[in-house]
């Protein structure tokens, strides 16, 4: 008992630190975003502060904030749908019809992450250069559509795996066709492990910064950017503005995928 109790008490310390060690950064930004520059900057952490909103109302009252949050919505959002819109019946079907290359399939697909930015972003600025697309959403789109097909893809293919063949042969029997078998079927009980790569998809996208960079100058700037702009070199550094930049950066990700989720348990709920 006494090995059984350790074990737990170790595994309980273990899990309890990385919480803390990934909280409490966030939490120490949080409350920078809100100090004034001097109380940022002392010797000494100051946890007792007088709070001040000018770093927020600095950010959200910049144009270029609003354009490249903008931006970033658009974007993000309009790959991570065609993502799911092509990515989720590609899974399905390798999943379900394997064939010889199905394995070599899915390589190439996480191949695609296995490239560094500058390797995909050079020869893409080239080509919508080419074609008058250079700094457009539109470009941006399709450049991260590659990204969130091949993440969602990859995520999905082991989540319609693990779908009992028994329900859909049982549907078959029913009369249900493959389509209605995919969506009302595998879909539904699969939904679980898929929002999770949905939101991975999002928060990739819109955390991307090197690809971005190299593929917009001015209109089509998207959020971290922005916020990457807002730095001042020498010593006079806005800590406060930064920390209040990522504040605004990380808040849409985690309303995504509270969203997500709550419209995934909705769901369920109703067809429970």
């Amino acid at each position: 008992m006494s090995r059984r109790r350790k074990g737990k008490w170790i595994a309980k310390s273990a899990v309890v630190l990385a919480a803390a060690i990934a909280i409490i950064p966030a939490l120490w930004t949080l409350l920078n975003a809100f100090k004034n520059r001097v109380d940022i900057v002392t010797p000494v952490p100051l946890l007792i502060f007088q709070p001040t909103l000018d770093n927020i109302l600095y950010v959200l009252g910049r144009e270029s904030v609003t354009s490249g949050l903008l931006n970033s919505i658009l974007v993000s959002g309009a790959s991570v749908l065609i993502g799911m819109v092509l990515g989720l019946p590609a899974a399905y079907a390798v999943a379900r019809y394997p064939l010889r290359w199905a394995d070599d399939i899915q390589f190439f697909v996480l191949s695609l992450r296995f490239l560094p930015p500058v390797a995909v972003a050079i020869p893409l600025m080239v080509i919508w250069l080419d074609l008058g697309l250079y700094d457009s959403r539109t470009a941006l789109i399709a450049t991260y559509t590659l990204l969130t097909l091949s993440s969602i893809v990859w995520l999905a293919v082991p989540a319609f795996k693990r779908v009992p063949k028994e329900v859909e042969e049982a549907a078959k029997v029913d009369g249900y066709g493959p389509y209605a078998i995919f969506f009302l079927i595998a879909l539904p009980i699969a939904s679980r492990s898929l929002v999770g790569a949905v939101a991975f998809s999002f928060v990739l996208v819109w955390n991307e910064f090197l690809i971005a960079l190299m593929l917009t100058t001015s209109d089509a700037k998207t959020l971290p950017i922005v916020a990457s702009e807002l730095t001042q070199l020498g010593r006079d550094v806005p800590w406060g503005i930064l920390n209040a930049s990522v504040i605004l950066l990380s808040l849409p990700p985690l309303l995504f995928i509270g969203i997500l989720s709550g419209f995934l348990n909705s769901v369920i709920k109703k067809k429970a």
